[in-house]
């Protein structure tokens, strides 16, 4: 048992991830963390934080992995007070050249697996004293139109009315589930994908962003933070884009 407050992060080893984890250690949380990067577990450590590591969980569309995590945090600190989850498999293509695989490709990735991650959580904090905050990190494409992508915009879309649905559930019994939905983000995986891995190409993209260029993890982290550090507790059900100002 713990008199800190304690934190599931799903994946400490990608996108925003490791930064959150640091954000949450330094506002004085424990943390559970699912396949953390190198050197991440004692960056964490050294800001103070106990630290339960949980191996093979970065695929939430495996339901043992949500329920490994939050299973490790019970056991190693009987409660989760916060939770976040960075779920999404990016399906591109025209509608009139998709496929219904691809239909459930985008359905399993971004419906499934926060469902898992929501299914694993929100029952420990509905029945332990004090509540909890869940975060679900989702997609900006699912706030708007998105040409190209319109499976997964789709299927986004879907995965932000599940949080609002189970935050109408569990609201009176102090739960907060919100989801922030990312776009233009300046990660590994964002640039390769939208090819702006070369000058040319990164003046490409952020044209494309009414703020004019990439949003940095660190910001994101920050951003993040009030949902589930537990000093605002008066929201729920509620979905916000950082993207720039593209949604």
């Amino acid at each position: 048992m713990t008199s800190r407050r304690v934190a599931l992060v799903s994946d400490g080893a990608g996108y925003v991830g490791p930064h959150l984890a640091r954000a949450l250690a330094a506002a004085d949380h424990d943390i559970v963390v699912g396949d953390p990067e190198d050197g991440l577990v004692e960056s964490l450590q050294s800001l103070g934080a106990a630290v339960e590591v949980v191996e093979r969980t970065r695929f939430l569309v495996e339901p043992d992995a949500s329920e490994r995590l939050a299973a490790a945090a019970l056991d190693r600190f009987g409660r989760i007070d916060a939770a976040a989850a960075f779920t999404g498999k990016i399906v591109t293509g025209r509608f009139l050249s998709s496929s219904l695989d691809d239909l459930r490709t985008a359905v399993v990735g971004c419906v499934e697996a926060p469902y898992n991650f929501l299914r694993a959580v929100v029952p420990v904090m509905v029945e332990q004293e004090g509540g909890g905050q869940v975060l679900v990190f989702t997609s900006a494409a699912g706030a708007r139109v998105t040409p190209g992508a319109p499976l997964y915009s789709t299927a986004r879309a879907g995965a932000t009315m599940l949080v609002r649905n189970v935050a109408a559930e569990v609201a009176g019994r102090d739960v907060q589930v919100n989801a922030l939905g990312t776009n233009f983000i300046d990660f590994d995986g964002f640039v390769k994908a939208s090819r702006a891995d070369t000058p040319e190409g990164r003046e490409r993209v952020e044209a494309q962003v009414p703020m004019g260029r990439l949003g940095g993890l660190e910001e994101l982290a920050h951003f993040a933070l009030p949902y589930l550090d537990g000093r605002s507790r008066f929201t729920t059900g509620q979905y916000v884009s950082f993207a720039g100002g593209w949604a």
